[in-house]
């Protein structure tokens, strides 16, 4: 059974201003990569085929980046960052 997800309202600022949607976030975090990052957090990173514009620039990935901590059964999202090449 899945880990519940919850999202905080920073992640959800970073995720809207950043260009990542909900599924984008919740993928990552259950088949990405998962990596070691600062204050006791868990980084998940996945690609995912964007093939648009972001900031007038044509591109043809978007790489998601999920910083969670495990609190009490359930992943707690409390950023996210993303990058376009």
């Amino acid at each position: 059974m899945p880990r519940e997800i919850v999202i905080d309202l920073h992640a959800r600022q970073r995720m809207e201003e950043r260009g990542a949607t909900e599924a984008e976030v919740r993928a990552t975090l259950e088949h990405g990569e998962q990596f070691p990052a600062k204050f006791n957090r868990l980084g998940f990173r996945r690609n995912f085929a964007f093939g648009g514009m972001w900031r007038n620039r044509h591109c043809a990935t978007k790489q998601v980046e999920v910083f969670a901590v495990e609190e009490d059964g359930r992943w707690i999202v409390v950023t996210v960052i993303v990058k376009y090449f």
